[in-house]
């Protein structure tokens, strides 16, 4: 069972398109002047000039219209409709029939990959195509300086209290880069990680928790973090799912993990 989910893994990320990947931010990074913005809590999304794709190279399944006037060249950026709602959110992106919730969803760009320039440049050429060119359900992701750490720790704390996940802090003066970088950190109160569900655990037929087992073989309960209708239908044996944790314990097992989100590919 290990070789399996150790190769599982390994065939996700070869197949994965290799764009801007954020290391995690643990206090002694040098990140005076750079910009931050919200991490929203959404699927990412990629437009690679002619289709919307998910980071594995899948097609999203948009209704007519939602990429209308998207420009020849490629944009990064998050589907979202607002805070908390990503759950409401998968539903909709997963439905291979788009239905009329597709119009609770907007597309937020954060990056142009491959464009000249610096980082604000970058975003420039979205911000100058689509005030020509427009869609009702493009935004760009607003941009804030950060002077310091002691800013970045009052914006989190600022986006935790409005129910926000997290932050996205970047270093605005390089040319566009791909794959996992220092250059962008997120900056969340917790931390989250990935495991692929082998089993489920049943009581009285609601799903009593998901044993799931991680990268590095270790296999531990998650229980908490399910809404009602997720206990009735939950994900597949097979599935990857993200939860947040909080430490680990003396068995390398995640300490206070709640689950937060199914992988969607």
């Amino acid at each position: 069972m290990k070789i399996i989910i150790a190769f599982l893994f390994l065939l996700l990320q070869l197949f994965a398109f290799d764009l801007q990947k954020p290391k995690t931010y643990n206090g002694s990074q040098e990140i005076d002047n750079w910009l931050m913005s919200e991490k929203l809590d959404g699927i990412r999304a990629y437009w690679n000039g002619q289709e919307l794709l998910t980071r594995q190279g899948n097609a999203i399944h948009v209704p007519k219209g939602f990429t209308l006037n998207f420009p020849p060249f490629e944009l990064d950026g998050e589907l979202w409709i607002k805070r908390g709602a990503f759950s409401e959110l998968q539903s909709i992106v997963m439905d291979h029939f788009p239905s009329q919730a597709w119009e609770k969803v907007s597309y937020n760009i954060f990056e142009v990959p491959h464009a000249k320039g610096d980082f604000i440049t970058r975003l420039k050429k979205a911000q100058m195509w689509f005030l020509e060119h427009r869609n009702p359900h493009v935004k760009i992701i607003p941009q804030k300086l950060c002077k310091n750490k002691e800013e970045l720790q009052l914006y989190l704390k600022e986006i935790i209290a409005q129910g926000g996940e997290g932050v996205i802090v970047k270093n605005p003066e390089l040319p566009y880069f791909s794959g996992r970088s220092a250059n962008v950190l997120k900056v969340k109160e917790y931390k989250d990680m990935e495991g692929v569900v082998v089993a489920i655990d049943y009581a009285a037929n609601r799903m009593k928790s998901l044993i799931v087992e991680l990268k590095n073989g270790v296999v531990f309960k998650l229980g908490s973090g399910f809404s009602k209708t997720l206990r009735k239908n939950p994900p597949k044996v097979g599935s990857i799912v993200t939860f947040k944790y909080y430490g680990l314990t003396k068995n390398k097992k995640p300490r206070f993990a709640s689950f937060l989100h199914v992988r969607y590919e």
